[in-house]
């Protein structure tokens, strides 16, 4: 019954984003420059925080492992969900752009806990 809701949502998103990325070469570019633009930002806010938390501690490599564990949750997620028959090197790019940002999020949120 689950996995009927699942193959539901599944073909409810990719098929259509996969027909217009190849509909033209510019649909495809801005999938690909959305992506990689979100990867930097990403990457950024995940650097940002860490450098915002402090040096290694008892206290901070606890944050430090805690984000890195919902980066790791982030990318099995991802590697699920994600379909690996057609347009993988985005579907690549957007698991680590989600990882990043969801490691960021974590290490925002402890920021703000820990400083405010």
């Amino acid at each position: 019954m689950i996995s009927k809701y699942f193959s539901d949502i599944h073909n409810a998103i990719f098929p259509p984003l996969k027909s217009w990325a190849e509909q033209s070469p510019g649909n495809w570019n801005i999938l690909l420059g959305v992506s990689l633009l979100l990867l930097m930002v990403s990457m950024i806010m995940l650097y940002a925080f860490y450098k915002m938390i402090g040096r290694e501690d008892e206290r901070t490599n606890t944050i430090f492992l805690k984000s890195s564990f919902y980066m790791l949750v982030v990318i099995v997620l991802c590697d699920i969900i994600f379909p690996k028959e057609y347009m993988w090197n985005i579907f690549f790019l957007f698991k680590y752009t989600l990882a990043f940002f969801a490691g960021g999020i974590y290490l925002a949120v402890q920021y703000k806990k820990d400083f405010s």
